[in-house]
Order: structure tokens, then sequence, then C-alpha cells
């Protein structure tokens, strides 16, 4: 009975897809938030280019994917090549961000998410950061999870308390940070131990993808790299894991907690 329940949800078309040309189309023109549009490759005829033609004017990301990608978004509906899916949010800027963190009187504390694709991993990461006090989440507009719904549900809500802007280039934002008096840290395995660094003031931590880690080109740009002690025989952490140990050592020294100790 559990297996045939199971099976049954996944042949439920999601809530957070539009699926079908006509459909999609009404959704661009009416400049609803979307998260991304999905197009069967090679399909450029008819109202098709119209709709690519309004995801570039709105900067929505377009992707090209199998048919057999659509029908397993769109089980049962006749997609006709085309599906959107709807953000569980609006997207903030940097300069928002800033913002935030200027209206409560505190050092920018940003979250830079770099190609974290796993939207479970972005909620948590989400989740984390609103408890620990960050004015934003920066997350990049190529090969990154976007704010779905299931990043929403994983976020535990906190999606609705914490901005996320998206960038075109992460390499140009972290400079643009940086030239800002922001500190730049990313995890990184090679860098040194985690908790010998200043982070009270404007800092940005950069949480690398569950696979690949901090790309090369931001790692270049950080200035400093942080690593958390491995002493058991898996080499990695979650990234949403290695982020909130970071996050929460920010807090500690943000709200002068001294580091425990044994007691005498």
């Amino acid at each position: 009975m559990p297996k045939r329940e199971t099976s049954a949800r996944q042949n439920q078309p999601r809530e957070d897809i539009i699926a079908g040309r006509n459909a999609v189309l009404e959704a661009l023109k009416a400049a609803t938030q979307l998260e991304a549009v999905y197009i069967a490759k090679g399909d450029r005829q008819g109202s098709i280019v119209r709709i690519t033609s309004l995801c570039a004017q709105q900067k929505i990301t377009l992707k090209e994917v199998s048919p057999a990608k659509l029908d397993g978004m769109c089980p049962g509906v006749a997609h006709q090549g085309v599906a959107a899916v709807l953000s569980a949010a609006s997207y903030s800027t940097v300069e928002d961000l800033f913002a935030i963190a200027d209206e409560r009187g505190e050092p920018p504390f940003f979250i830079i998410a770099d190609e974290i694709e796993d939207p479970h991993n972005l909620g948590a990461i989400i989740r984390t950061a609103e408890a620990c006090g960050a004015h934003g989440i920066i997350i990049p507009k190529r090969r990154s999870a976007g704010l779905t719904s299931t990043v929403y549900k994983t976020s535990a809500g906190a999606l609705n308390h914490v901005a996320v802007a998206k960038v075109a280039n992460l390499v140009s934002t972290i400079k643009e940070l940086k030239e800002r008096g922001v500190w730049i840290f990313a995890a990184d395995m090679d860098g040194e131990t985690w908790c010998r660094n200043d982070y009270s003031g404007a800092v940005a931590l950069v949480v690398g993808s569950e696979g690949r880690g901090v790309g090369r080109l931001v790692r270049e740009n950080c200035d400093f790299l942080v690593s958390l002690p491995m002493c058991g025989k898996v080499n990695s952490l979650n990234a949403s894991v290695a982020g909130s140990i970071l996050m929460y050592e920010v807090l500690r020294q943000r709200q002068g907690i001294a580091a425990f100790s044994k007691k005498k």
C-alpha cells in the first residue's frame, strides 16, 4: 500500500508548475514571478519564439531539456513542450541586502551560495542564515537552485524573512562587495582552521556546491579560505552543514560569546 500511495503522489501535477504554451505565454505577459522556463530541445516554432523573447526581456532563465524531462515535471499533463516553474518568493538586489544591514545598524553579513543545485541544501542554508541574523543570500543566475516551492518548504518559512539576490556573475559581485569593504571567506578544504579568523566586521561566507566545492575563479577572488577539521573517513560535509557551522561562528563573534571551554 505505501508504495502505491507514493507512486500516486509522484503522478500528481506539481502545484508550482505551469504547463502548456498558452498558459506559459499568458504568465509571461502578466509578468508572473517565474523561476525558470523549460522548453523541449530543438523546438523553436510557433509561440515558442514569443516565449523565448519574453524570457529574454524579463531576464528569466530559459532551459532546454528533453521531452522526457518535461514529462517528468508535468505528469499526466499535455505540456506541448513548454513548462514554467513559479517562484516561491521575489528576488532582491545586492543593494537591497546592504540596505537591510544599514537599517539594522550592523556590518553586512551575507551568504554566497556558489552553484548550490540541491534545493534542499539551499533551503537549509536559508533557514540557518535567518537564525544567525544574516542580511541576505546571494546566488548565481545559472547552475543554482532557485526559489522553488521545495526551497521554501525546506527553509521552514525562513524565506519569508531573508532576502535573496540573484546575480549574473558571482566573481563580479564578489569584487563589488570587496570594494565596499566586505571581507570574503570561502569554505575550502585547503583553508586554515575556520575559528582562527575575525568575522566581526563586514563579511560574506561562500559555500560551494555539493560536488565541486567553491569554483576556481570564485576561490581566487576570496580574501580567505577556511576549513573545518575532519577526523573521520568521510572527507567532506554537506554544503548546508558546513555553511551552518561557519554562520554560527560569525554569530558567536558578533554577539561577543566566549568560546566553549572546559570547566575548571
